[in-house]
């Protein structure tokens, strides 16, 4: 029996996850790596140690399932998106940490950007909004940044890439620099109509072409990995966004599925088939994969804190021990007792885009404990999806149900308290690492482990449904939307 090997490297952590030929999960490891926050407004990862921990994670998959390389029929890589790395071609060093998406240090770039009149260029081309969370920004911030750094690149000297392509360049032992379509229509940079790094947008931009990796199918043979660093070598044959292989691993293969996973930050995609669809309410028009000479699209909103939430109550203000508490604590009281989480540390994503919001707890009062701000920190993460939804909604039309994956789905209040902010059926898989499945998947269909009309069949799924009224809803959501208004532009001059 061949096997499959999906890495998915997340925002805080790397897993390896081995999937069977039936799809089913056989061994795991994870291992997380450090967070750099220089300033309040800056997020970094050391993008040597996502290398080093990614291959760790392998590493003891592999032993923990008594595999060799022989038995790996491929590889698929799934990946943070946006995180960009730009380092020298020939030595592998990075010039600079990893910046992450989170990162917020060139909104007053974008501001000028907005001010110049180029927000229609870039939405036309890209199906993107300006906004830091793009790497553009962030890779002219470090040629303009780090000592002789543009020098360096216009002489050929240095390559960029998402974390995708640094994992698929290590791996290939420096061989290759390659990119998927989802992963470079992450970036600000890439033509989602014409399927080319847009040279408008680069001059724009002011980034040389030439440290730009090659846009390749999200499910094919890319080539292999180095002999040394699995013993042998094993066929790469898939890679996507992180939430566009979550879709995938949702069997989202129709125009109208929605997936909702909830992950560091929350993350709600829309298949819209093969044609574009512009959103005029704040959500963004991605690409979803490619595969088989065709390409199919997304509507995407993004929110930046999900999980990460329930990392700050564990450890900032160590209301709980583990993640896991958070649903212990939230069910010893029936609500929240009128208070509202809204945590924007690093802005507003979809609907809103304000990088200048900051985070906010308001409605207290002398009867407000922990218990209640730490259900309301988990029904902030059903107010963040239901605001993406309604802007869903409003440009393609009425959705019945919302499939959902991540590590908080796994939280039966959480997702009660979805379906009933939501008023919709919250379908809920018995494999929640759908991120990584995903990848498996784009990864065995290249090397015909696995076909596609077979992977619905495979699914089963928990649905949790509705239990308060569309009046109560309606109450809530006004609540949480005055609470929100209060943290808009709280950083802006």
């Amino acid at each position: 029996m061949k096997y499959i090997m999906a890495l998915d490297a997340g925002t805080t952590s790397c897993r390896c996850i081995l999937f069977d030929r039936f799809g089913r999960p056989v061994s795991s490891a994870q291992k997380e790596f450090t967070q750099f926050f220089p300033t309040p407004d800056r997020v970094e990862h050391d993008a040597v140690e996502i290398w080093d921990t990614q291959r760790s994670a392998a590493a003891k998959a592999m032993s923990d399932a008594g595999l060799t390389a022989s038995d790996i029929a491929a590889v698929g890589i799934t990946d943070q998106r946006e995180t960009s790395v730009i380092w020298d071609r020939i030595t592998g060093e990075p010039i600079y940490h990893a910046i992450v998406w989170q990162d917020r240090r060139t909104a007053p770039f974008c501001d000028k950007l907005i001010a110049d009149g180029i927000s229609d260029t870039i939405r036309q081309k890209t199906g993107l909004l300006i906004d830091p969370y793009f790497s553009a920004t962030k890779i002219r911030w470090m040629l303009d940044n780090v000592p002789h750094a543009r020098e360096r690149a216009e002489r050929g000297e240095l390559l960029f890439g998402t974390i995708d392509t640094w994992l698929i360049w290590n791996l290939s032992g420096g061989r290759l620099h390659i990119t998927d379509y989802s992963n470079a229509s992450r970036t600000m940079l890439f033509n989602i109509n014409t399927l080319e790094w847009d040279e408008e947008i680069l001059r724009i931009m002011d980034i040389p072409p030439c440290i730009l990796p090659k846009v390749m199918p999200s499910s094919c043979i890319y080539g292999e990995t180095d002999p040394d660093i699995f013993g042998g070598s094993i066929p790469i044959a898939g890679a996507a966004g992180d939430q566009q292989s979550a879709l995938f691993g949702q069997t989202c293969f129709n125009a109208g599925d929605v997936k909702s996973t909830y992950g560091t930050g929350c993350f709600l995609l829309m298949n819209t088939g093969e044609k574009p669809v512009f959103s005029e309410h704040g959500l963004v028009t991605t690409i979803a994969w490619g595969i088989d000479g065709r390409v199919e699209y997304a509507l995407e909103g993004s929110v930046f804190v999900a999980g990460s939430l329930i990392q700050w109550l564990r450890d900032k203000l160590r209301l709980i021990d583990s993640a896991a508490d958070s649903e212990y604590f939230a069910r010893k009281v029936k609500d929240t007792n009128g208070c509202i989480v809204v945590p924007a540390f690093t802005g507003l994503g979809a609907p809103y885009w304000d990088p200048y919001a900051r985070g906010a707890i308001v409605g207290l009062s002398r009867g407000v404990n922990k218990y209640h701000i730490i259900r309301a920190s988990l029904e902030s993460l059903a107010f963040q999806t239901c605001d993406v939804l309604m802007a869903m909604e409003a440009d393609f039309g009425k959705l019945s149900a919302v499939r959902v994956d991540g590590g908080a789905s796994a939280n039966d209040l959480l997702m009660q308290v979805q379906a009933d902010i939501l008023q919709r059926g919250i379908i809920r898989p018995d494999i929640l690492e759908t991120t990584a499945l995903g990848a498996a998947y784009l990864a065995g269909l290249a090397v015909g482990i696995y076909d596609r009309k077979s992977l619905s069949e495979k699914r089963r799924d928990t649905v949790f449904s509705p239990e308060i009224s569309p009046e109560d809803r309606q109450k809530r959501l006004n609540k949480w939307h005055k609470a929100v208004a209060l943290t808009r532009d709280w950083e802006k001059e």
